[in-house]
């Protein structure tokens, strides 16, 4: 058996990727280096404007991209987003499920709306691209590669957000479940668990929605504080999970299925 060169290993010319949430933050940066490594990427989000950006920094890099505006939280629109993808690139390898929201919400607030929202979005519909997908692959006969965003607040809570931790927990629970039913067909199941909300629109309005200081000497001293809890002493970027992705992604992680990247920064470690 032939070595594959480690450019081979993550060479994705020819592959047919969606990611699900692509328009902004995490998504935005996973897009871009999948396109980077040759895949023809269908970007879903809601914010035409910001899918309209992540189109040009892909056109403006030589890939080829889509986008196709979709509500992860509507399962109708599944199965138009699959076919969108087939169309233009004849084939879907690759599956990234980053959509997820994370309202702040005090558990003896909670609304049974707030809860099913959070679900809905975070996990029913995680599963149900997933099915999709997988079935797509199978008949395809290609196998292929899926890849969950989960979050270390369902490994370690951060509080007021049970709605979301118990969601991310549950991707987990998925992941695994998928990996073992779809790995005989040659479909790669995994999830990655970024820590940090610094640096995507969702953290920053999540921040807001908490209270965090504006001023610049009171933000400057909370996260200097905050940047103590990091072996690496600072937060994530959204490219340092996209690399995480592109790896789960591509031919260099062929042997890894059912796993849990936890990306943080070593602050579980504290």
């Amino acid at each position: 058996m032939t070595t594959p060169t480690i450019a081979k290993l993550f060479d994705l010319s020819g592959k047919g990727a969606m990611v699900i949430g692509g328009s902004k933050g995490i998504g935005q940066a996973i897009s871009l280096r999948l396109a980077e490594a040759g895949a023809g990427v269908t970007v879903t989000g809601r914010d035409v404007e910001a899918m309209q950006d992540t189109v040009e920094q892909i056109r403006a890099l030589g890939g080829e991209v889509q986008a196709v505006r979709a509500d992860a939280s509507d399962l109708a629109d599944v199965n138009r987003v699959i076919k969108a993808q087939i169309e233009t690139f004849g084939r879907l390898d690759i599956l990234i499920y980053n959509a997820g929201i994370f309202p702040i919400a005090p558990s003896l607030e909670m609304t049974e709306e707030q809860w099913d929202v959070v679900h809905n979005t975070n996990l029913k519909s995680a599963f149900f691209y997933s099915q999709a997908a997988a079935r797509e692959m199978i008949r395809a006969g290609h196998g292929g590669k899926i890849v969950h965003i989960a979050s270390v607040d369902a490994l370690r809570p951060s509080g007021q957000m049970v709605h979301y931790g118990a969601s991310k927990g549950g991707v987990i629970s998925l992941t695994k479940a998928l990996a073992l039913e779809f790995g005989p067909h040659g479909i790669m199941v995994n999830a990655v668990a970024p820590y940090g909300i610094i640096g995507t629109p969702g953290g920053t309005k999540m921040q807001a929605d908490a209270g965090v200081p504006t001023d610049d000497k009171d933000l400057a001293e909370l996260m200097s504080k905050f940047l103590e809890r990091f072996p690496l002493r600072r937060t994530g970027e959204p490219d340092d999970i996209a690399r995480v992705v592109l790896f789960l992604a591509t031919p260099a992680s062929d042997y890894l299925t059912g796993s849990l990247i936890v990306a943080d920064g070593g602050n579980l470690l504290t």
